[in-house]
């Protein structure tokens, strides 16, 4: 990434050397952070609700890759329909795409369940049980006391506890509600699996929360790597405007010994940007990133530094924005921000997607039918002048209602006659099956004749599928 011009050179903020350092994040409460905190207890409340959640009786989302069957939105997708899942994950992957160009790493600072639960719920009881940022620089740096270990056990039993309900959680979206309370409250003997699942989920969260943390965000997750090729001067992000804020350096302010308060900054007789050098956008950056240094990998766009940046603004009675979401060209050109090429392009391409989704969503099958010849079986002579092909077939019911179900064979002369009867498609189930088609000897005019089984429900046909019937050929 491109430093701005007159920014000093990085500094080194989450290592030093070899060793890890240790970050300390200050909470600053300004707009941007009410806001997110309203967006972060909605996703919450939504990512904790979806596993137990119903709509026609089924989960409202449900990801069993167990069973291979998946739920959105209540509907029920099988191996059969992996297409539509490939194709919506492509359409995701292109919508994260053309955000990321045009908005940065917003879903990080703002959605990701990595920020999300670090920063709303392990951070405040981080802070609820240690105190502020000082007050935890200073219990981590002293000995172990009484104080120091009542604490730190405190806070790791919450972290602990809470790991357990997200692993819960995330294990329900897996095996469905019922499969996790059978799991819960049965004799742990019988799901020794599901425990042990249980168990590992929850120290993998203890471990990324309580002390891997932001190296997820900065080193870890390859969505922050893909930032240098998916962002260029046009991408709105999180951005420091060095034209108004450079040279940064203290300002005096003016003084009146008729007034007790103090008066506004005072112009200083060298020029100097509206930077203060404070250093407070890095005292409050959860990554550990000096946002002045130009654009940055690490940058999650959380908006904290934008908080803290308005607030000494404020104070000293100048314009906010100075750090703002905004492109690099425009910082640079005051030019406002516009639809590129990129951008059109990646849009086009999203909607194309989404377009052909959708018409195979809607023309979607209720049934879907496998329909084999049975192996090694060619055909054989019956009484009558007749042929026979023996055939397997397989019915997956995709809707959530049971459906009577009749075959017959769009051919002359055609019949069927039923091995392992099916009368009904039960919902949500694969269904097996077997028949004879039966033809004509006289009417086999070549070695495979193509044919078309229907299967009906209550005189709708649901699928049509086609296959061959071998015979002599006369």
């Amino acid at each position: 990434m491109t430093p701005h011009l007159n920014a000093p050179a990085p500094s080194v903020t989450t290592t030093t050397g070899n060793k890890r350092q240790w970050l300390y994040p200050r909470v600053v409460k300004g707009r941007y952070y009410r806001w997110r905190t309203g967006v972060a207890w909605v996703f919450l409340a939504m990512l904790f609700a979806g596993p137990f959640l119903s709509y026609n009786g089924q989960p409202l989302f449900l990801f069993n890759i167990l069973e291979r069957k998946f739920n959105f939105f209540g509907v029920t997708f099988w191996p059969q329909d992996f297409y539509l899942v490939a194709i919506g994950l492509l359409v995701f992957i292109v919508f994260v795409i053309l955000f990321t160009v045009i908005y940065g790493r917003v879903f990080c600072g703002w959605i990701c369940p990595q920020t999300v639960f670090l920063e709303m719920v392990f951070r405040k009881i981080e802070i609820w049980i240690e105190g502020d940022h000082n007050a935890r620089r200073r219990l981590d740096a002293s000995p172990w006391t009484t104080e120091k270990i009542w604490k730190k056990s405190a806070k790791y039993s919450l972290f602990f506890l809470v790991s357990f309900l997200i692993a819960n959680t995330f294990l329900a979206y897996i095996i469905g509600k019922d499969a996790l309370l059978a799991v819960i409250t049965d004799n742990p003997a019988n799901h020794l699996v599901g425990l042990t699942t249980i168990l590992l989920f929850t120290g993998v969260f203890y471990a990324v929360f309580a002390y891997v943390r932001e190296i997820v965000c900065t080193t870890i997750c390859p969505y922050g790597r893909l930032q240098s090729v998916l962002l260029d001067k046009q991408s709105v992000i999180v951005t420091y405007d060095d034209v108004r804020g450079e040279p940064r350096g203290k300002k005096e302010r003016q003084t009146d010994t008729s007034t007790f308060y103090p008066l506004p900054i005072a112009q200083s007789p060298t020029p100097k940007g509206d930077c203060i050098d404070c250093k407070l956008c890095v005292q409050v950056c959860p990554t550990g990133i000096d946002i002045r240094n130009g654009s940055q990998m690490e940058c999650v766009s959380c908006t904290q530094c934008m908080d803290a940046c308005d607030d000494i603004m404020d104070k000293i009675g100048r314009p906010r924005g100075l750090i703002r979401h905004d492109s690099l060209d425009g910082i640079q050109t005051r030019k406002p921000w516009r639809l590129t090429n990129r951008m059109k392009g990646y849009s086009a391409v999203l909607l194309l997607l989404m377009g052909v989704l959708g018409f195979l969503l809607w023309s979607r099958s209720d049934l879907d039918t496998t329909l084999l010849r049975a192996p090694g079986q060619l055909y054989q002579r019956e009484k009558g002048g007749l042929v026979s092909n023996l055939y397997l077939i397989e019915l997956v019911n995709k809707t959530h209602q049971t459906k009577p179900v009749t075959f017959r064979v769009d051919y002359p002369g055609a019949t069927l006659r039923m091995v392992q009867p099916i009368t009904k498609a039960p919902a949500d189930e694969l269904t097996k099956g077997m028949f004879f088609i039966l033809l004509p000897e006289k009417s086999i005019h070549e070695s495979s004749t193509k044919l078309t089984v229907e299967i009906v429900s209550e005189g709708v046909v649901l699928d049509q599928v086609k296959t061959t019937f071998l015979g002599p050929v006369n």
